[in-house]
Order: structure tokens, then C-alpha cells, then sequence
């Protein structure tokens, strides 16, 4: 084999055309195939197509396989692929997936009869719907999985992997093992062995670690290959295909595969089985901006939480001062936002809402004692039956700011800001793992804050961050705000960034680079003069610096008490609005949206009236796409929706 890249996906294509079962889709700007369940020996090859020179599997060497997996019923398999004798139903090699869980398998020859070994990576989760690109590396007892290139799976087996395994009438069979059942219902872009070598370094060098290649079939490159002399040139995509037309028709198992044209989005979608993915879609840009809905709240409103619970609807949850009557929560129906379910709050300051696995949970973070002088912030369970959220669990917080949701390595997080206790500023967060044996969240690490408005989580390739904006140590605002990086099991000291009354993070991306956003609040120290305005401050954009493993300046806004950023995007276009709240003299301040104009940096574009702004919310529906802004000041919030050109 001579150590080089053996692409087994490319040599199942036939030249210049498709193998029959297979199919081309473009799903999130990628290529892959979709591979039919009704032939599956067409999509086979003999080994010694791959394996010219020696007719045995190479003893330590790796599988590259780059996939957008759809969701697996419990107690299903999938197969990727598996190398097979022609006479005999064993698999020799293969590799196969179930919900949360990867399986490699080999076939045994050192004993009478042979044997096959399973070796399962735990807590592998692909299907989400996104592409993913796994790296097996296999040498002896060792076997190691990349997802995605994060931090390798290691497992170690009593059998070691064969190191004579003969290929010798045997064959490759993509996404199954020579049945229908079992067959790989995704899309398949990359499947490469590569002999003798772990192709980790290889592979987990770019940006976009999800889609990272070594080897990819030429009719899933982005250029196509030239045509021959005059021939016109003949795209292998599929063409007998079923679209419908008019208004958003069901996608079930049914209609998989088949396309609806949106008229008035003028958008294609393609129906995965449950839902429907934007194929292609004219790309709109923000014209201006227009109120479309007064909310009254049931009074000033600290914070909006907008979410959607699958196979029920578009919901926000409004975090309010007083109580009673406490927090509202509505639900968007027939293009308005109405009131759905009240919860009892404590002057609460934001949700979150999460996700573990089919539970599904609503955190609210508590500001003042209840009546009983307790202080909590309070986790609730969606109910199905009641439809309705209920208590599920208490949490002692200490003035409560905001609460953040996170899973890191298949783990689920939860992480609360706490503000002060007493007139004491300079307290912990803490960080909180569910416990999936009690169901239950119990602490896991605190870290010292000080007058803790927000916590920010986001992940760049393989490492996880969290940062926190301290607002006050009970001095000055002039302090420093923190962030921290997960290794080996815990979040540690990553960089600290002078900040002045930090109040929000907002993390986004704009094509490969990855910036941070601060909302600065105030400046005041209690040795220092009085500036002329506390509340005139610059904001700053933050963006990463590969090189220097750090973030460094990227441009400073002159903002107002600047209380939350929100990133959104209007086809091409990236805009970040800020929710200025105070200028010293009146709480009537525009709140500006800031359109991204490359080298220029952000640069306002609209200027919206707010009274007390305090926080921002972007969404879409089918109807377009909104911002959705909280008055801090007022018992009225505004939904504006973006008109678009």
C-alpha cells in the first residue's frame, strides 16, 4: 500500500458517473452521497482494487470518515461501511453507529474458527443533523477516536487487532453490510484508510475542523472537474425529484427526499425525514426596521429568553421585576406573541433554557429572597401532560444574575452567576454537573467573582471557554473580567481583560474568525475623580489572535451603559445591536445596530428609540425574521420586525 491515502469512498464511483444507489445532495454548503438500501451489493468493490500489492489489511493505520448523520432510533445501527468475505455473512472490518455510541469492529483469525471483537466509543453523538469528521487510529490494543478533532477517546481491549488479516475475497460495501438492514440513512462525503499512520496532525489543522479533509471524491469537491474537449460538462446530481409548491407542506418519512419551492422566500428545501433544510435560498439584506408588536409585560423586564420547544411552538419567557405577579411567558401564535403561563419570581434577572436529552428545562436566575426569606433561583421541567412548566429543583443562589447551559464532552453543565451577598461583591459562581443517576444538578467547581453580571460559553474546535463579565468589586468597575478554558476536568484561568462594569459577553463568528464582544456599563472608582459622564463608555469587539492564543482588541463603539450585545445575521450580512440604557440625563436612548463592513469594522446603521433598554433577542419564524427588546424601566417590551430587501 505503500503508506498512502487509500480512498475507498472515490473508488465505489465509477468514472465520469454515480454507482446506482447513490445520490449527490448539498446540505449547509457540503457534498455528500446518499446511499440507497434497496441494492446494497451495488455499492460494493472487490478489496484488490484498494490492496494491489499485498492481500493483507494493513496492522496499524487509520479511518477517516467525514458524515452529516440523520437522528437513530434507540436500539438501531447504522453502518458507515464493512469489508466482508464474499462466501461468509462475518464482517472482517467495519465500522458502525447507534445513538450515542461508535462501534469498530474486526474479525479474528488466530483461533479455530475466529472470533469478532466490538470496541465501543461511548458518548459519540452524530446525529444532530451537522457534518462531523471522526478519525479511528487503530495499532494493537490501542484504539483512539477524534470527533471533530477534540480531545482523543481512548480505549485499550484485551484482543488485539490482527496483525495478519487477509483481504483475499473479500470486498468493501458502503454504508451497510451487505443487507438492507442496517443501511447508513445520512450523507457520506469522505471514507479514507490511510496504512501505517495516525491521521490526526494530518487532518486537524484547519479552521473548520467538522468538514477537515484528506481525501474527497471529485464530485464532491466545490469546483467540478473540466470537461473533456467540447463536451458539456454533466453534473451527477439527481434529477428525478418531486418539488412541491405553494404553502409549507409535512415532512415525514414519507416525503423524505422530497423538495418544496417556497415562492414567497423564493428558497429550496429538502425534507430529511422530519424536518425541512434549506437547499438554497435567495439571500435577503436589512433595509430598515419597523414596530410590529407593543408587549405589556407584567412589569419592567429584565431579560428575554427566546426559545422553541420541538413539535409545540415558539415561546419568550420575560424575566420581571416584581412579584407577585412574577414572570410571564407567551407563546407566538398567528404571528403575535400571547400570554401562555405565569411563574412565580423573585425581582428575576434572566431564563435559560436547555435541553437534556427529551427533558427539556426552563432556568430562571433569582434576584431577591422570596417570601419566606429564602433565596433561591429555580429550575423547571417542561410537563407534556400539562403542558406547562413546573418546579423541578431549587438551587441556592445569591442574588442572581443569569444562568448559562453547556455540555462538554457528552456532560451537561449549568453555570450561575451570583451578584453579591449582603454588600459583598467579591463572591463564587458556581458551576454546576447534572447528575444523570439522581437527575439532579450538584456542584461541581466555584469560581471567585466579583459583582457577576454574565457568563459566556462557547467553544473554538476542540477546547471549551467560559468567560465571565465582573461588574463591581465594591470599589471600582474598573476591574478585570475572566476567561477560563476546560483541562482536565475543570475550568481554568485562560486571559483576564480590563473591563468597566462589565455587564455582557456576546461570542459570534463572522466566516473564520471567532471575536467577543463586551458591553462596558459604567466607570466609577471610589479613589479616583469623578468622570464627567460614568455612563459615555466605549464597548469593545474582541477577536482571537490563532498566533498569539489570545484575544486582542478589534475596535471600540462609544455606547451608553451598554447592558447586552446580540449577534444576527440577514443572508450574508452580520449585525451586532447594542441595548444602550442610560446616557446620565435620561433612560430615552437609542440602542444602535451596527452592520459589519469588513475592513471598516462595525458601523452604525440604525438607530432604534429604547427606554431603559436592557436586553435584545433576535429570532425567526416563517413569517421573517425580529428583534425583540426588554425596557428595564417600563412595563412595555417592543417586537420590531427587520424588513428586508
Amino acid at each position: 500500500t505503500d503508506l498512502r491515502p487509500l480512498d475507498i469512498l472515490s473508488e465505489a464511483v465509477p468514472a465520469g458517473g454515480l454507482a446506482r444507489g447513490m445520490r449527490v445532495f448539498q446540505v449547509q454548503g457540503m457534498r455528500g452521497f446518499q446511499l440507497s438500501s434497496s441494492r446494497p451489493r451495488a455499492l460494493g468493490f472487490p478489496a484488490s482494487r484498494l490492496f494491489i500489492h499485498c492481500d493483507r489489511f494493513p496492522e496499524e493505520f487509520s479511518i477517516i470518515v467525514t458524515l452529516r448523520a440523520l437522528r437513530v432510533p434507540a436500539k438501531r445501527n447504522e453502518y458507515i461501511f464493512t469489508l466482508m468475505v464474499e462466501e461468509s455473512p462475518s464482517v472482517l472490518v467495519g465500522l458502525r453507529y447507534a445513538p450515542d455510541k461508535l462501534h469498530f469492529l474486526f474479525w479474528s483469525q488466530e483461533r479455530a474458527g475466529g472470533w469478532q471483537t466490538r470496541v465501543t466509543f461511548p458518548n459519540v453523538s452524530l446525529s444532530d443533523n451537522q457534518w462531523h469528521t471522526l478519525i479511528l487510529a487503530v495499532s494493537g490494543q490501542s484504539f483512539s477516536l477524534t470527533v471533530d478533532c477534540s480531545i482523543p477517546k481512548d480505549v485499550v481491549v484485551e484482543t488485539p487487532f490482527p496483525a495478519s488479516l487477509s483481504v483475499r475475497r473479500a470486498s468493501f460495501y458502503l454504508g451497510n453490510r451487505r443487507r438492507r438492514k442496517g443501511v447508513f440513512t445520512g450523507l457520506l462525503r469522505q471514507l479514507v484508510l490511510l496504512p501505517g499512520a495516525d491521521a490526526t496532525p494530518r487532518i486537524c489543522h484547519a479552521m473548520n475542523f467538522k468538514v477537515a479533509t484528506l481525501s474527497v471524491p471529485t464530485v464532491l469537491q466545490d469546483v467540478p472537474a473540466k470537461p473533456v474537449s467540447n463536451e458539456v460538462l454533466k453534473h451527477p446530481y439527481e434529477s428525478d425529484m418531486k418539488v412541491t409548491l405553494g404553502a409549507r407542506p409535512r415532512c415525514s418519512k414519507q416525503e423524505k427526499a422530497q423538495f418544496w419551492f417556497n415562492a414567497s422566500r423564493r428558497g429550496l428545501y429538502l425534507c430529511n425525514g422530519s424536518t425541512w433544510l434549506s437547499m438554497l435560498e435567495v439571500q435577503h439584506r436589512l433595509d430598515y426596521v419597523e414596530e410590529y408588536q407593543n408587549l405589556v409585560t407584567n412589569s419592567e423586564t429584565m431579560g428575554i429568553e427566546v426559545f422553541t420547544i420541538p413539535k409545540v411552538g415558539l415561546f419568550a419567557a420575560m424575566a420581571n421585576r416584581i412579584t407577585p405577579p412574577g414572570s410571564a411567558i407567551y407563546r407566538w401564535m398567528d404571528g403575535k406573541f400571547v400570554h401562555y403561563q405565569n411563574i412565580p419570581t423573585h425581582q428575576a434577572q434572566s431564563w435559560k433554557y436547555f435541553t437534556i436529552g427529551k427533558k427539556i428545562f426552563l432556568a430562571v436566575a433569582n434576584f431577591e429572597q422570596n417570601e419566606r426569606g429564602q433565596e433561591f433561583s429555580v429550575i423547571y421541567k417542561w410537563s407534556r401532560r400539562k403542558a406547562k412548566f413546573i418546579t423541578y429543583q431549587r438551587i441556592s443562589t445569591h442574588s442572581a444574575r443569569d444562568w448559562e447551559a453547556f455540555v462538554i464532552e457528552g456532560e451537561a453543565f449549568l453555570a450561575v452567576v451570583n451578584h453579591r451577598e449582603g454588600n459583598n461583591h467579591n463572591i463564587d459562581s458556581v458551576i454546576y454537573r447534572w447528575n444523570p443517576r439522581t437527575g439532579l444538578f450538584e456542584t461541581n467547581q466555584t469560581i471567585p467573582t466579583s459583582g457577576a453580571y454574565d457568563w459566556e460559553f462557547f467553544t473554538i474546535g476542540p477546547y471549551s471557554f467560559l468567560a465571565v463579565a465582573n461588574t463591581f468589586n465594591g470599589t471600582s468597575t474598573k476591574i478585570y473580567s475572566h476567561i477560563y478554558i476546560w483541562l482536565s476536568g475543570s475550568f481554568q484561568l485562560f486571559q483576564s481583560i480590563l473591563t468597566f462594569g462589565a455587564a455582557d459577553w456576546e461570542v459570534f463568528h463572522i466566516g473564520d474568525r471567532v471575536f467577543l464582544a463586551v458591553a462596558n456599563s459604567h466607570s466609577y472608582d471610589s479613589g479616583m475623580p469623578a468622570p464627567s459622564n460614568f455612563y459615555a463608555i466605549n464597548s469593545s469587539i474582541y477577536e482571537l489572535n490563532i498566533t498569539a492564543q489570545m484575544f486582542v482588541k478589534f475596535q471600540d463603539l462609544l455606547t451608553y451603559s451598554a447592558l447586552d450585545w446580540e449577534f444576527f445575521s440577514v443572508g450574508d450580512d452580520s449585525f451586532l445591536v447594542v441595548a444602550n440604557s442610560f446616557d446620565g440625563f435620561t433612560f430615552s436612548v437609542n440602542s444602535i445596530v451596527y452592520r459589519w463592513q469588513g475592513y471598516e469594522g462595525f458601523v452604525a446603521a440604525h438607530h432604534l428609540p429604547t427606554v431603559g433598554c436592557r436586553d435584545w433577542e433576535a429570532f425567526h419564524t416563517a413569517e421573517g425574521s425580529y428583534l425583540f427588546y426588554s425596557s428595564a424601566k417600563e412595563p412595555l417590551s417592543k417586537v420590531l420586525k427587520l424588513k428586508t430587501t
